[in-house]
């Protein structure tokens, strides 16, 4: 997946700033999608250049103007193209990972320190997925909200990132026990 189509996606609620849209990717597209604000706002020049997005000029008084962006029918074309096409398998690339598995080779400390962190980092996500996941539903259960919310993709992938930061959060409070542990009975020889 390019940015382009996770830019594409997140126009589909409606028009945005840059500066909007990088809000939106921070608590919405972040759990599956990274970008830095500079990306997006690069990105968005792009995708107007190629006619899949187009923008208009909003004078502001006592602020400085902005640009707002809405998907063009051409830019709907191309995430319906991205849609039916078939997805490529999904890998991890993380450097927490590395340090692990060399853990017990170069010392365990720092790397349980970094788990540690990760984990509460995690969590901090996981109370920020769960409210935005209350906020959607409104005042609808999850299985009634599935079952007739105007609109469920981004809580789809809210409830995708919410499982993937649980398992996170579990994996990490796992692995700096079980180095923790290790360390112990290794000094104990």
């Amino acid at each position: 997946m390019a940015l382009r189509h996770a830019v594409l996606a997140a126009l589909l609620d409606g028009e945005y700033s840059g500066y909007q849209l990088a809000k939106t990717f921070d608590v919405g597209v972040a759990n599956f999608w990274h970008a830095l604000p500079q990306q997006l706002y690069a990105e968005l020049a792009k995708l107007e250049k190629e006619g899949l997005v187009a923008g208009r000029q909003v004078v502001q008084e006592t602020r400085p103007n902005k640009r707002l962006f809405h998907v063009t029918d051409a830019g709907r074309a191309e995430l319906e193209r991205f849609a039916a096409a078939t997805p490529k398998p999904s890998f991890i690339r993380d450097d927490l990972l590395v340090k692990v598995q060399s853990a017990d080779l170069i010392g365990t400390e720092p790397v349980i320190e970094q788990l540690l962190e990760r984990a509460s980092a995690a969590e901090g996500k996981i109370e920020l997925l769960g409210k935005l996941l209350r906020q959607m539903r409104g005042d609808a259960d999850e299985e009634e909200f599935l079952r007739h919310g105007e609109r469920i993709g981004p809580y789809l992938t809210g409830l995708r990132g919410l499982a993937f930061e649980r398992e996170h959060r579990d994996w990490c409070l796992r692995m700096a026990d079980v180095l923790g542990e290790r360390q112990t009975t290794c000094a104990e020889r």
